[in-house]
């Protein structure tokens, strides 16, 4: 059984991690759009990103004053037991959230929509959101990610049809991204997630996922999807936009595209833009009480992915 205090102490862990320490990942493709960057403001802008992240870490503080709508990604073991059910797992993440809201300290951004009230501590009716998945891996553990995403802007939907093919998907692309730079609706650079297909919820669901649960550098399994990812990075770098939206060639530090099947009547897209910032830790906890950190979510593995009815190791079953 996983111990709920030890689940607790370790997200209030990986809160400070996320605020603080810039994923390994993303500081290189930081540094690499940096050293090719030639657009004059928008050099500046991210030499003095890569000065903040440095002090940031160095005086613990966190490295952007809005640190964003922190939220959960829960995954679990088929093996999993929670010390207190899944109720107690909530509570959890939702203490720890409110703990390291006023410690770390982070900035209360969470409040409701009509009053305007807050409780100061970035909890709320649907806030933080918790996010599920499950994998056939044996043993019992547990994957906490959190991700503190701007909840502002940065994203966008549009219900696409078969017919547009990947020449609309290309066109809304580049839509978005002039958008989110003329209008001061993203920090760029970032890693930029789309998603395809779905119905419109899981869309959205989709392509946030793959802006801020795959790592850079990171490629879809299906070939041409892959290098449809390879193609939007370049695109998205060559509209003349750089660092914050100034002129220049940094716009999308990387693509990613993850797709679920969709009505066949549509083709449902939604563009996001990570942050600046780009705010994720993990860790996994076992029942032994081992406790191991990372950056890189793995959230996306084959049985994510999956297209059959059944799980056989990947394989279709034949009962389908």
């Amino acid at each position: 059984m996983i111990s709920i205090d030890l689940i607790q102490s370790t997200a209030e862990t990986l809160m400070d991690k996320a605020a603080i320490e810039i994923p390994q990942d993303y500081l290189d493709g930081l540094r690499a759009t940096a050293a090719v960057e030639d657009g004059d403001l928008s050099s500046f802008v991210l030499q003095a990103m890569l000065e903040n992240y440095e002090a940031a870490k160095e005086d613990r503080r966190a490295m952007c004053g809005d640190t964003g709508c922190p939220r959960w990604y829960v995954k679990m073991g088929n093996e999993a037991v929670v010390e207190g059910g899944p109720v107690a797992l909530e509570q959890a993440l939702r203490q720890a959230t409110a703990n390291a809201t006023n410690g770390v300290p982070l900035r209360p951004n969470r409040v409701h929509p009509l009053w305007r009230t807050d409780h100061d501590n970035n909890v709320g009716i649907g806030a933080p959101e918790i996010e599920y998945g499950f994998e056939p891996e044996p043993g019992q553990w547990i994957d906490l990610t959190t991700v503190h995403k701007g909840g502002l802007f940065g994203t966008d939907y549009r219900m696409l049809f078969p017919s547009d093919g990947i020449e609309g998907i290309r066109r809304f692309f580049l839509d978005s991204l002039v958008a989110f730079g003329k209008r001061g609706l993203a920090c760029q650079p970032a890693i930029i997630g789309i998603g395809l297909g779905g119905s419109k919820d899981t869309c959205m669901v989709l392509g946030k996922r793959a802006a801020c649960l795959r790592t850079v550098g990171d490629r879809n399994p299906d070939p041409e999807i892959a290098k449809l990812e390879e193609e939007f990075r370049e695109l998205g770098n060559s509209i003349g936009m750089g660092a914050m939206g100034f002129v220049g060639k940094s716009m999308v530090i990387d693509c990613h595209i993850e797709v679920g099947y969709c009505h066949t009547g549509g083709m449902q897209m939604s563009v996001h833009a990570f942050c600046l910032s780009s705010r994720r830790a993990v860790a996994r906890i076992r029942a032994d009480g081992q406790v191991e950190y990372r950056t890189d979510p793995e959230w996306f593995t084959p049985y994510q992915r999956r297209e059959t009815v059944g799980w056989n190791n990947g394989h279709r079953e034949a009962a389908e």
